[in-house]
């Protein structure tokens, strides 16, 4: 039988001689974060999943090499495509092995959401005719547990788009830290992988 992902965190993590509260303090997660995920109640989703590896200095391979992670789904939406690159650059940086996919058009963007599971959509505000906050009424239509985050360079829109599902709200040009705070509130966090029997 193979190994937990529980029993091969508890594994490395003695191996390397670091105690549950000496890998809490260098992740910034409280120690009963760790003390969950060793006893099997919880698994971390993939952003700490990928900034346990890093602490631990070990690929997350190792800790599911027969099943890795659900892929993170990320959608972006702009309709300027300078901007969008831009802010394509950062996403990539803050989450490496997720799949992100920008678009500049909100009916295309519609359309991908249909036919996959999207965990996180970066929608901006105002797009020609069309407005994020239409955008985003029909995402969590179609899938209710989406986190939508509103991109816009107005924060004047922050009250609007409290009134709405969306899950955060950025003021662009996007800046890493603002990305990473948001990413670390979401309504429907991403699990790395379900854990058996929660």
């Amino acid at each position: 039988m193979s190994e937990s992902f529980a029993e091969k965190l508890r594994k490395i993590r003695t191996a390397k001689n670091i105690t549950q509260q000496q890998l809490a303090s260098i992740m910034y997660v409280d120690r009963s974060s760790i003390a969950r995920w060793e006893n099997g109640s919880r698994i971390p989703d993939l952003i700490l999943l990928q900034r346990l590896a890093r602490c631990l200095n070990v690929d997350t391979s190792v800790f599911f090499p027969d099943e890795m992670p659900e892929q993170l789904s990320v959608i972006i939406l702009d309709d300027e495509p300078l901007i969008l690159n831009g802010e394509l650059k950062v996403l990539s940086g803050i989450l490496p092995t997720a799949e992100i996919i920008g678009f500049t058009k909100p009916s295309e963007a519609i359309e991908y959401a249909k036919g996959r599971q999207i965990n996180i959509a970066f929608v901006d505000i105002e797009m020609g005719k069309t407005n994020g906050f239409d955008v985003c009424q029909e995402l969590n239509t179609i899938n209710p547990s989406i986190n939508v985050i509103f991109l816009t360079a107005y924060p004047d829109y922050s009250l609007k788009a409290w009134e709405t599902e969306a899950r955060g709200f950025l003021v662009k040009p996007l800046h890493t830290e603002d990305v990473i705070n948001q990413l670390h509130i979401m309504h429907y966090p991403v699990e790395a992988v379900n854990a058996k029997g929660s």
